[in-house]
């Protein structure tokens, strides 16, 4: 599983002209299930999202973690992140099936929710509008395979 994850001060998805999640300060989270991902995947980059240390301190330091520092999450399904990009026409073969991905995708949203997290979302498949206003900026790439 791989995720983009962008501090912001604020991050929406639009669907069909219309605001369909936004979140204030937070993570802009852009998710991407591999075809041999499974749960223990899902729950790894839940935790990490949830724990990541990222937010500043009073020493100006990247040390605080989202709960402490109010964050919300928008997490949008993103299956270009396993784009295999060897010729000029990116394949997407390496990115889960719907069947395998929707499941996976709803339980890193349903564990950060647990966690206690406002977590927005888009819908899978959609044509979506992704807008957001970066803090920092801070960007942080995520990968299962190597946490």
């Amino acid at each position: 599983m791989r995720a983009v994850l962008t501090r912001v001060k604020s991050a929406s998805v639009e669907i069909d002209g219309s605001i369909y999640s936004s979140i204030g300060s937070g993570f802009l989270v852009l998710l991407g299930v591999h075809q041999e991902d499974t749960e223990a995947e899902a729950l790894k980059i839940a935790d990490k999202i949830c724990g990541l240390r990222i937010f500043e301190d009073e020493n100006g330091k990247m040390n605080v973690n989202p709960a402490d520092a109010g964050a919300e999450l928008l997490i949008i399904s993103q299956f270009t992140l396993f784009a295999d990009c060897k010729s000029r026409r990116p394949g997407f073969s390496k990115a889960a099936r719907p069947e395998t991905a929707v499941p996976l995708y709803e339980l890193v949203i349903a564990k950060c929710r647990e966690k206690g997290f406002t977590v927005g979302t888009g819908v899978f498949a959609a044509d979506m509008k992704v807008a957001s206003v970066n803090d920092g900026p801070v960007t942080i790439i995520l990968d299962t395979k190597e946490l």
